[in-house]
C-alpha cells in the first residue's frame, strides 16, 4: 500500500472533478478523500497498491472533459492512513 497527497490547479472547480475522482477511485480500489479548496484547487489523499495509484494519478493529470489541469504535484504520505472508502469531502 502507499499514500499519496495530489494538489491539482487549473480549471478544476464547477467541472464534476470530485465525482470524477470518485468514481475512478472506487474503480480501482483507491480509498481517501476529495475537496474543493477556497483557492480554486483539488486536493486528494489517495491510498492504495501502487500499480493502480499510479493509474489513478494518470486520469487525474487528465480529468473530467471539461476540466484543464494547469498545475499536478503529488507527495508521498508516510504513515499510511488506512481510509476505509473514497469520499468527496
Amino acid at each position: 500500500m502507499k499514500s499519496v497527497y495530489i494538489l491539482i490547479g487549473g480549471r478544476v472547480q464547477g467541472v464534476g472533478f470530485r465525482y470524477f475522482a470518485q468514481y475512478k477511485a472506487e474503480e480501482l480500489q483507491i480509498t481517501g478523500w476529495v475537496l474543493n479548496t477556497p483557492e480554486g484547487k483539488v486536493e486528494i489523499e489517495a491510498e492504495g497498491e501502487q500499480n493502480n495509484l499510479a493509474t489513478f494519478i494518470e486520469w487525474l493529470k487528465i480529468g473530467p472533459a471539461r476540466a484543464v489541469v494547469q498545475t499536478f504535484s503529488v507527495s508521498d504520505i508516510f504513515p499510511s492512513r488506512q481510509f476505509k472508502n473514497f469520499t468527496i469531502r
